[in-house]
C-alpha cells in the first residue's frame, strides 16, 4: 500500500466515525425537538406497536433482518461503518440528548425548530460522509443504495424518498405520531444527501467532483 492509498484508507475510516457520531447527535436533537422522528424510527415504532413491544427490541429485530438481506444481496455495503453505527449511534444520541436536556430543560418552539433543522441537515450531511467513505453503511441505508446502484430502479434520491415514505406510512397506520420533521426528512433527505455527496463529501475524499 503506497502513501496515497494509506492516506485514503485513514481518511475513509475518519469519515465513517464522523458520519456515525454526527448521525447519533442528530437523533438526540430530533428526540429533544419532539417535532417528528426520522422515517426509520417511525417504521420500527409502528412494527413494535403491532406486537405491543418496545422500540429497542424491534430495532434489533428489524435492523438484523435488513442486515441479513444486505449480506446475501450486496454484502459490499457491510463494513467497519456498519459496526461503528451499531455500537456508537445510540451512545452519541444519548450524549447529545443529555446535553440538550441540561441546556434547554424546557425549550420553546424556536429552540425546538433549530434542533429539528440541525437534525435534518446534520443527518443528511452525516449520511453523505459515511456513504462516500464506502466502508459500510447502516442496514436501512444500504437498501436505498442497492435499489439505486445495483438494480438501477431509480436515482438514489428517489429511492430514498420511496423507502422513507413507506416507513412513514407504516408508522402512521400503526399509530405513530408523525410531525413536520418526519415529513421533511421523508421528502427531502434523498436529494439533500445527493447534494452533499456531489458538493462536499466526494470533493473532500477525492480532491474534486466525480473522481474516484
Amino acid at each position: 500500500m503506497d502513501k496515497h492509498e494509506s492516506s485514503q484508507k485513514w481518511k475513509r475510516i475518519a469519515m465513517s466515525f464522523f458520519g456515525v457520531i454526527v448521525t447519533g447527535f442528530c437523533i438526540g436533537a430530533f428526540q429533544k425537538a419532539n417535532l417528528g422522528a426520522d422515517p426509520f424510527t417511525c417504521f420500527v415504532t409502528g412494527i413494535a406497536n403491532i406486537f405491543h413491544s418496545t422500540y429497542s427490541t424491534f430495532y434489533i429485530i428489524v435492523t438484523g433482518a435488513l442486515l441479513v438481506g444486505v449480506f446475501f444481496v450486496e454484502k459490499h455495503y457491510i463494513g467497519i461503518a456498519t459496526v461503528i453505527n451499531l455500537f456508537f449511534t445510540g451512545m452519541a444520541a444519548d450524549f447529545m440528548r443529555n446535553i440538550l436536556d441540561n441546556i434547554f430543560p424546557a425549550p420553546g418552539m424556536a429552540a425546538r425548530l433549530v434542533m429539528m433543522l440541525f437534525g435534518i441537515f446534520g443527518t443528511c450531511f452525516a449520511a453523505s460522509v459515511y456513504f462516500t467513505a464506502d466502508l459500510g453503511v447502516s442496514a436501512y441505508d444500504a437498501w436505498s443504495l442497492i435499489a439505486a446502484n445495483k438494480y438501477k430502479l431509480m436515482p438514489f434520491r428517489l429511492c430514498r424518498i420511496a423507502s422513507d415514505s413507506v416507513c412513514v406510512l407504516t408508522g402512521l397506520i400503526f399509530h405513530v405520531t408523525i410531525g413536520v420533521g418526519t415529513v421533511i426528512t421523508a421528502l427531502f433527505m434523498g436529494p439533500v444527501v445527493q447534494w452533499f455527496n456531489t458538493n462536499v463529501s466526494e470533493p473532500f475524499l477525492y480532491g474534486h467532483k466525480g473522481t474516484q
